[in-house]
């Protein structure tokens, strides 16, 4: 009986403590009043809009090629011999320096052996020019006077009529004649002289090896003057002519050159509707294959404004701040570039935004910051 007495008591008391608590708590409601929401106002930063007239510069790319190049060949079969210089990629040859020479002793030999056989024909010749043409004997005593078989054959004398032409004609002296000079040509063929100064930038043969005719040995450049092929659009072909000055730089646009447009291909380029242009460039630090990158002005359009490509929406919108809020304004864009794009459309004193904001949207209020302000938050 007392146990039930004392949790009887229990249970008032905790009854008791709970009806204060719930008192109190909403007493405490009845004190408490709802704050009103702050409104959210986002930075921005902004550019006033001064159109102006941009140029319209096309970037392209190509490989450069030397001007000026050779690939060697033979056309005569034999020994490689020896060279100027070492017949080496990137080895410097001056022009007529010889960039091979083939073994040529037997060619000399049968050289020697063909101008006996015709300087034997002249001297059998004199005596019958003695009887039928006298007032030739002169020119042609000289001739073989001067005969030597170490020499360059000279030139035969002028007949002074058709039949003394026709005189030597039967004595088979001009078929001789030529003989000994196709002897000589094919002689001059084994030694390979540099037409130009230049360099040699591919040796496929070494001493001693045996060379045939048609054979490739290297291809040898005038490193002093380049080609670069580009592609330039079909839009803009026509405002590209020979001699238009073209600004060309490196890949990492550390190093820049001057070239000059020195001829456009009349055939379009059916796949990419380009057109085939070369531009010649020479200085320090150009060598064949390197990559260049040309910026080409094709012309200037009027009534432009250049803006960062990251702030384009849909590729034709932007976003302007009008009354503390953002509206988004369609543009046209005229020229794209690597970072930036050129469009028309824009009011002059427009204020632009100039930083991107993430999920910016028409009409979010903005305040707009300037540079200074946001360098001291």
């Amino acid at each position: 009986m007392a146990r039930k007495i004392i949790l009887a008591l229990i249970g008032i008391v905790f009854l008791f403590g709970a009806f204060t608590v719930a008192k109190k708590t909403i007493d405490g409601r009845e004190d408490w009043k709802p704050r009103p929401k702050a409104k959210l106002v986002t930075g921005a930063f902004v550019e006033t809009v001064q159109n102006t007239s941009s140029p319209i510069t096309i970037t392209t790319s190509g490989n450069l090629m030397a001007k000026n190049r050779v690939e060697v060949f033979s056309e005569v079969q034999g020994i490689f011999n020896a060279s100027a210089r070492p017949f080496k990629p990137g080895t410097y040859f001056k022009k007529g320096e010889p960039l091979l020479e083939l073994d040529k002793k037997e060619e000399v030999i049968a050289l020697k052996a063909q101008k006996s056989s015709f300087y034997n024909q002249l001297v059998l010749l004199i005596p019958d020019l003695r009887l039928d043409y006298p007032d030739a004997v002169g020119k042609w005593d000289e001739y073989v006077s001067a005969f030597d078989v170490d020499h360059p054959l000279p030139a035969l004398p002028e007949p002074d009529s058709e039949k003394e032409k026709l005189f030597l004609s039967g004595r088979n002296i001009y078929t001789a004649f030529y003989n000994v000079q196709n002897l000589e040509t094919q002689l001059q063929n084994f030694t390979i002289r540099a037409p130009f100064s230049g360099v040699l930038t591919q040796a496929l043969v070494n001493p001693g090896a045996l060379i045939r005719p048609g054979q490739k040995l290297g291809e040898f450049i005038d490193r002093s003057s380049y080609e670069l092929e580009v592609a330039i659009n079909t839009a803009y072909g026509d405002l590209l002519g020979v001699g238009k000055t073209v600004q060309l730089h490196n890949v990492e646009r550390t190093k820049t050159w001057t070239g000059k447009v020195i001829r456009v291909n009349s055939l379009v380029d059916a796949a990419s509707q380009t057109i085939p242009t070369f531009i010649l460039v020479s200085g320090k630090g150009l060598k064949e294959g390197m990559y260049l990158e040309a910026d080409v002005t094709a012309k200037e359009e009027a009534n432009t404004y250049e803006v960062n490509r990251k702030l384009l929406v849909e590729n034709d919108k932007l976003f302007v701040v009008r009354d503390s809020a953002l509206q988004l304004v369609n543009v046209e864009p005229i020229y794209f570039k690597e970072s930036s794009a050129v469009v028309k459309g824009l009011q002059d004193g427009e204020q632009l935004l100039s930083k991107t904001i993430p999920g910016a949207y028409v009409g979010m209020r903005v305040k707009i910051f300037s540079d200074k302000e946001a360098l001291q938050d």
